[in-house]
């Protein structure tokens, strides 16, 4: 369940933190008791480490009533007001599926701030256990212990099955010229395959590229050759690179993500991508085979 933080805890808690984190949550957790509908408080992402240093945004999980559930995700932005005065501007969380978050930005001084509104019936359902600040009657804690976070982990079988299919297509954008498509697949793999499988080998949750210079220091310099530049040149070495990490990370898992068989085989689609991708310099006119 949640950590809680109430009383001298909480105190010293939010005195560590930066001072617009700080001045943002001491007026929050005064007006949140004056919101109808509202039961509870909590923070998760780096406030449950104590990370939380003057580029962080904060994320709060606010606990809502069930039958008031409606009525409050109709008053999200009245309620981001109603939370600080300095609210300036928010949008709903559609473009990660999640309709529920309102991401804010309040100010000056600019904080940004992810409100996340989750029925009490609901806040079993969770990836991190988050630290309550405030709540009434002890319902957010006990909403919390009906289940337990879990956190999603990178699934190698998962990966397997797309990546080769990920790398054809991103090899055909730079061969056609479309340069930062290209880097835009090479992103994606950093984000959804390569940093995921690295955190899973390290036994870390994975949080796509976020804070992964501090977290895997020696990992985040392999992965500067997977970036690329604005070239044809640059993008296909880049891929190249990729690849050449991505079967690193596979193998340093125990090949599990392999066909079935012996330790040498392949799939077929591996092998005609590679091939594939192998020729990429060449029909670019680079060299190479």
């Amino acid at each position: 369940m949640g950590r809680r933080e109430h009383g001298p805890g909480l105190g010293d808690r939010l005195r560590s933190l930066p001072v617009r984190h700080r001045s943002f949550l001491e007026h929050a957790l005064s007006a949140a008791s004056g919101v109808d509908g509202l039961v509870g408080l909590s923070a998760g992402g780096s406030f449950i480490a104590g990370e939380i240093d003057e580029f962080s945004d904060l994320d709060l999980v606010l606990a809502v009533e069930p039958e008031a559930w409606p009525e409050i995700l109709d008053r999200q932005q009245a309620i981001a007001a109603e939370l600080h005065p300095s609210f300036l501007a928010g949008f709903t969380g559609e473009h990660v599926g999640e309709p529920r978050l309102l991401v804010c930005l309040y100010g000056p001084p600019l904080l940004h701030v992810d409100l996340k509104f989750v029925s009490l019936d609901d806040m079993h359902e969770r990836v991190e256990d988050p630290v309550v600040l405030w709540e009434r009657d002890g319902r957010m804690s006990a909403a919390l212990a009906r289940g337990e976070a879990r956190y999603p982990s990178a699934d190698p079988a998962w990966i397997e099955a797309r990546f080769w299919i990920w790398a054809h297509y991103i090899a055909d954008k730079i061969e056609r010229g479309e340069i930062f498509e290209g880097l835009d697949g090479l992103g994606m793999l950093r984000a959804h395959v390569l940093s995921p499988l690295a955190f899973l080998g390290a036994g870390l949750d994975a949080t796509g590229v976020r804070r992964i210079e501090d977290r895997l220091p020696a990992f985040a310099t392999d992965l500067e050759q997977t970036v690329g530049g604005a070239d044809s040149a640059a993008s296909a070495a880049a891929l190249e690179a990729a690849i050449e990490l991505y079967t690193e990370l596979r193998e340093a898992g125990g090949g599990a993500s392999r066909v079935a068989g012996s330790d040498d085989e392949i799939s077929d689609v591996e092998r005609e991508v590679r091939a594939y991708v192998a020729g990429l310099r060449g029909r670019l006119g680079l060299g190479g085979t």
